[in-house]
């Protein structure tokens, strides 16, 4: 049997394993990069852009995460592209959301700046859009980067990045309800594009979080670039 003091050094070794993922999660900059990382798989410098980061501080923070184990990398190359090792780490970033939004009241005023313009009683549940989809009553739109897109998206959406939105108004079957959707719950982009389609008349709601959300829930997915229907 393990002596106590052994058994007490062990215990303690164990816990700095975990303090290694603590540690790793305790950076605002670096729960942002698992967010971006949660959409697709992304090289330093992009997610330095995506991130408004410069690309040495980018791959500083990626470093901690991959001595933690949070975030792999794979090679094209000379070309790196680094992604959460599993589903289990955007589910932590999802469950330190929550914790944070239950406990911590700036976060509510926080959320409530980001959105102002927001109208909440255009937001959709996942239950009810999986209901439209089913009943072929509803335009789906992706407005996010298409590389997430490509990465996995709701099934049935087409891409039309935010960028591109004006520009491809006509693609958008005005007869539909159209439901706009990002990344999640802390991204503008959804509101943004609401905001275009509505002054330009369309009826338009948002969905009440994004691709992760509705992935983790094991929601219908698809992958690659599907095209836009044209009836």
């Amino acid at each position: 049997m393990m002596a106590q003091d052994e058994e007490q050094e062990v215990k303690t070794q164990l816990y700095d394993q975990f303090a290694l993922i603590g540690k790793a999660l305790g950076s605002a900059r670096r729960l942002e990069l698992i967010d971006l990382l949660s959409q697709s798989e992304y090289t330093v410098e992009k997610l330095a852009e995506e991130s408004n980061m410069s690309v040495a501080n980018t791959s500083q923070h990626l470093k901690t995460l991959r001595a933690a184990r949070l975030v792999d990398v794979r090679r094209e190359g000379v070309v790196a592209y680094y992604r959460l090792s599993d589903e289990a780490v955007f589910q932590t970033w999802q469950m330190i959301r929550d914790l944070g939004e239950a406990c911590i009241a700036e976060i509510e005023w926080l959320t409530g700046r980001l959105f102002q313009d927001r109208d909440h009683q255009r937001l959709i549940p996942f239950a009810e859009l999986l209901t439209m989809l089913e009943e072929a009553s509803v335009s789906v739109v992706d407005v996010r980067p298409q590389r997430e897109f490509e990465a996995g998206h709701i099934q049935g959406a087409c891409s039309i990045p935010l960028k591109e939105l004006p520009s491809r108004l006509p693609e958008i079957d005005k007869d539909k309800e159209v439901v706009v959707y990002c990344r999640g719950p802390y991204s503008t982009l959804a509101d943004k594009a609401a905001k275009t389609l509505m002054a330009k008349g369309y009826s338009v709601r948002q969905l009440e979080q994004g691709f992760p959300e509705w992935r983790t829930q094991g929601l219908p997915i698809g992958s690659g670039l599907e095209l836009i229907p044209t009836s």
